[in-house]
This record gives C-alpha cells, sequence and structure tokens, in this order.
C-alpha cells in the first residue's frame, strides 16, 4: 500500500513539475539540499602548476603573439574543475604575463580590480595613473578599478608577473567595462616613487580624502615587505597555522588593497609545519622564495619558487617548507567579511 501511495505522489508531482516548467517555475524542494548546504561545497579542485614547466610555453607565446596584438599576452591558470570559466578559484582569476624587451602593453582601464605578483626579471614597469612602477621580483603592484594602467618593459630580458583580478566577481554582477586609452602609453604625470612618498611611508598629505575604492598606493617593494618579516621573526611569534602572515594594507584604511581581493605574505621558518586550517574564501598562493610542499583537501603538492596553488573553499590546507620560505597569496576574503560570509576553521 505506502509503495502503491509513493508511486502515485511521484507521478503527480511529475506531471505537476512539467506543467509549471513551460512558465519558468522549478520546485525548491527538489534542490533545497544541493543550495543550501550544511558545509561549503565548492566546484573548485586543489591544483598546482609549476613554473619551471609553464615557463617555456609562456615564453613561446612570445614568439606566437605580440603584446600590442595581444592587448595583454597571458597564459590563464584555469581551475581544472573550471575549463573555459577563466577562474582560478570560483570567484578569482589568476594568470603569468609575459612583457618582452621594448615591448609595451597598451593602456586601458576596466572595472575590474588587478595586483601583480612579480616573479622574473628587474626593470619593467607598470604605469598607474601617470605613474610608473619599477618592477623588482617579489613586488606587489596593484591596479584599482577604472584606474588607467600600461605595462613596459625597457630591459633586455622578459618580465612575467602573476596577475591576479575579480573578473569572475564583475562577471557574476554583469558589471564588466573596458575603455583602451587613445595612445598606446599614457603620459608620466608623476615621478616614479611619489605614491610611496605620498602613502607609503607612515604619512599622508595634509588634507588628503581617500575617495577610491581601492589603495591610493599601488606599489609595495619586495625589499620593504621582506624586511618587515626578517625583522618581525626575531620575536619567534609563529602563528600555528600561518607561521609569520602579514595583509597588504590601504594606508588610509587599514583595510584591503583592493575592493573585492585581499592579499597576504607569509614567511614559514625552516622546520615549520603549519596546522591544519581551512576558510571559507578560495585562496591563490605564488611560491615567492623557498622549497616544500603543502597538502590542500588530501593532496600533496611539491613547490619551488614560481610555482602556484589554489586552496578552494574549505579545503583543509598544510605547509611543510624544506628550508625558510615566503608565500604570497591573494582571495576574495574582503568580500566575504563585507557581507558577513567569511568563516574560518584552525584544527
Amino acid at each position: 500500500m505506502a509503495h502503491a501511495q509513493a508511486t502515485h505522489a511521484g507521478a503527480d508531482r511529475a506531471a505537476f513539475y512539467e506543467r509549471i516548467d513551460p512558465l519558468h517555475l522549478a520546485p525548491l524542494w527538489e534542490s533545497f539540499g544541493a543550495l543550501i548546504t550544511p558545509e561549503p561545497r565548492s566546484p573548485c579542485v586543489p591544483c598546482h602548476w609549476s613554473y619551471r614547466a609553464v615557463r617555456p610555453h609562456l615564453l613561446e607565446s612570445g614568439a606566437i603573439i605580440s603584446a600590442r596584438e595581444a592587448e595583454r599576452r597571458v597564459l590563464m591558470l584555469e581551475n581544472p574543475a573550471l575549463r573555459g570559466s577563466a577562474s582560478a578559484t570560483h570567484s578569482l582569476y589568476a594568470g603569468l604575463q609575459l612583457v618582452l624587451p621594448d615591448e609595451i602593453a597598451p593602456c586601458h582601464r576596466h572595472a575590474q580590480s588587478a595586483l601583480r605578483l612579480v616573479i622574473e626579471g628587474h626593470g619593467g614597469y607598470t604605469a598607474v595613473e601617470g605613474e610608473r612602477a619599477y618592477m623588482e621580483p617579489g613586488d606587489f603592484i596593484i591596479t584599482g578599478p577604472w584606474s588607467w594602467h600600461d605595462h613596459g618593459n625597457p630591459s633586455a630580458a622578459p618580465v612575467v608577473w602573476l596577475d591576479g583580478l575579480d573578473i569572475p566577481i564583475v562577471r557574476f554582477f554583469d558589471a564588466s567595462f573596458v575603455e583602451r586609452y587613445p595612445e598606446e602609453a599614457q603620459p608620466e604625470t608623476r615621478p616614479a616613487g611619489s605614491s610611496n612618498a605620498r602613502y607609503g611611508a607612515g604619512l599622508l598629505p595634509v588634507g588628503f580624502r581617500n575617495e577610491t575604492p581601492h589603495s591610493p598606493l599601488f606599489h609595495y617593494p619586495y625589499a620593504r615587505s621582506r624586511e618587515a618579516l626578517e625583522t618581525l621573526r626575531r620575536e619567534r611569534d609563529w602563528e600555528p597555522h600561518h607561521g609569520l602572515r602579514l595583509a597588504f594594507a590601504n594606508p588610509a584604511t587599514g583595510g584591503a588593497p583592493l575592493p573585492t581581493i585581499s592579499a597576504f605574505l607569509s614567511l614559514l621558518p625552516a622546520g615549520f609545519v603549519t596546522a591544519p586550517y581551512r576558510s571559507t574564501d578560495g585562496t591563490v598562493l605564488l611560491v615567492v622564495e623557498g622549497e616544500g610542499e603543502s597538502q590542500i583537501g588530501g593532496q600533496t603538492f611539491a613547490w619551488e619558487p614560481g610555482d602556484t596553488l589554489v586552496v578552494p573553499s574549505w579545503h583543509a590546507a598544510v605547509h611543510r617548507p624544506r628550508g625558510d620560505a615566503v608565500l604570497f597569496s591573494f582571495s576574495d576574503r574582503v568580500v566575504q567579511e563585507k557581507l558577513g560570509l567569511w568563516r574560518e576553521r584552525k584544527e
């Protein structure tokens, strides 16, 4: 009897679903468990890109297309579970950009926020709103939303950096805009270093009001960041899950440098193993210095300088350096915090 009733109810429901489908209606009760889950279920998977393996292909791309023709010559780092979506995590994009000697990547601006972490080369530059920042390995550079920016390389060797953008977030909101500058490069209206003098020395211009959603400081030299890590390591105040971890900050607010992206720099000393840690912000990691391995969601990845890894949302991660290591990372934590969504678990 019960089986017959269940069969009858199932047939009635199927008929009902068929009748409402042309009206573009669907029953929530059939998908409630998949939509509102007990814990995060990211479509991303843990992954790793070896810079040693990727670099020859990146250099080969330089012979296939010019920076001018490509506008941005980048090999995207696509999460294996999200191929075709230009996504490293569910909410963020990552890619490796190449600028060859004497090239200029043309000036444009867009709604998306962007960051760069320099991997290779000396003397290339990013120009933002009329000021050039000359790049050295490890330098962190941001381009706020709707800021004019171009890249150039007057040096004799290739320059490579990791790009991070909020393309998936902007795409989710259907809010993408881009505008090309009428010339290949914008004119220099401020000397190099002006941004750091105004905003990066513990000082602010008198009467300054930050009217942008991003940091007025756009160049964070690695030499300064690395010195801060080295000075603080003397205190040996290691956080069990992160080692010594510092957040890049907007000097005008103390918050994240970009409205949608948080960025961090971590020092893991030789012999240190992080305790298992998980959080809701999917994270992209770049190895700046050192070698080691990471366990992410039960998978183990060996890494060396220049390598990139992804820790998806709510996947437990453990990092084991073989000597001193410095890791750069970025995530959508600032967005989640603003929306009251961010959570972490320290195991």
